[in-house]
């Protein structure tokens, strides 16, 4: 496994750990475990050949034992979509020490990248772009590749309104799937039959 040859002052990062890996650490309980024992042996077999497998206790066995066994410093960074889906154990105070949600892009996290980017701190349409933001989901990273001017002729003026055209685009693009979204709940809603009770 290439996590037991890191050496003192490692940075170990994981991404996207909850949709890569199996450890939602799913525990069955003792009345289910004889209906699925079957089962795990098929699987157990049929995926011998794959014994790189990670498993949850394989991880948590692997972080508890480098904190024990080596003196020297580790940084392990997870990044996880759906922190839900990880079991309590692994994300833990003790594993875990510090959780920092990454979240969608704020008006203040836009004009952080408009400084940094365009060192621009303030323009007619930042008016237009809070409204914009406040309105939708797009993360950081998506608002700084529209701030990134891609050659020496493009000026923040450029890059703001191709902000400013991708904000609207994921607008619509967001209006469509709900309208799509409501038209799906109200035909299936229309499928099911309708009771009536007829009292004599």
């Amino acid at each position: 496994m290439l996590l037991t040859e890191t050496t003192s002052k490692s940075i170990i990062v994981i991404e996207d750990i909850d949709c890569s890996l199996d450890l939602s650490g799913q525990r069955i309980k003792k009345e289910e475990k004889h209906l699925y024992t079957d089962m795990i042996m098929n699987v157990a077999r049929t995926e011998s050949q794959d014994d790189s497998k990670v498993t949850l206790s394989g991880l948590l066995n692997f972080i508890d034992g480098l904190w024990s066994a080596c003196g020297g410093k580790r940084i392990i960074v997870l990044t996880i979509n759906y922190v839900e889906k990880l079991d309590p154990a692994l994300i833990r105070t003790g594993r875990m020490d510090k959780h920092v949600e990454m979240s969608y892009c704020s008006f203040e996290g836009f004009k952080v990248l408009a400084k940094n980017y365009l060192e621009v701190e303030a323009h007619p349409t930042f008016d237009l772009i809070q409204q914009l933001i406040k309105e939708i989901n797009i993360t950081p990273a998506d608002v700084a590749e529209k701030l990134m001017p891609k050659t020496a002729a493009k000026d923040a003026d450029v890059c703001l309104s191709n902000l400013i055209r991708a904000l609207d685009e994921v607008k619509d693009d967001q209006k469509r799937k709900e309208v799509a979204k409501a038209e799906a709940m109200s035909s299936s809603v229309q499928k099911e039959p309708v009771k009536v009770e007829v009292k004599k």
